[in-house]
């Protein structure tokens, strides 16, 4: 399994425990990861990948538009 896999899985689960106590009263016993269902750990895996995916999309974007951009005091002007 690769890192960023383990790191997927890992994000899925806190994304599990953070759904289980955000309610406004927490249900007590809640389910633990290991008892999730298959389909609901699946969405819940797919969801950090997105999350990752459009974490490192916004990150690739912001770093392109900085590209075309003169560093300070480097700006040709003639006209």
């Amino acid at each position: 399994m690769s890192d960023q896999e383990v790191f997927v899985r890992q994000l899925a689960r806190w994304f599990h425990h953070y759904q289980e106590n955000s309610t406004p009263e927490p249900k007590r016993g809640s389910a633990s990861w290991n008892t999730v269902s298959a389909d609901q750990r699946h969405r819940l895996l797919a969801a950090a990948r997105l999350a990752i995916l459009e974490l490192e999309t916004s990150s690739h974007l912001q770093d392109n538009s900085r590209r075309y951009f003169a560093k300070p005091g480097e700006a040709e002007w003639g006209c």
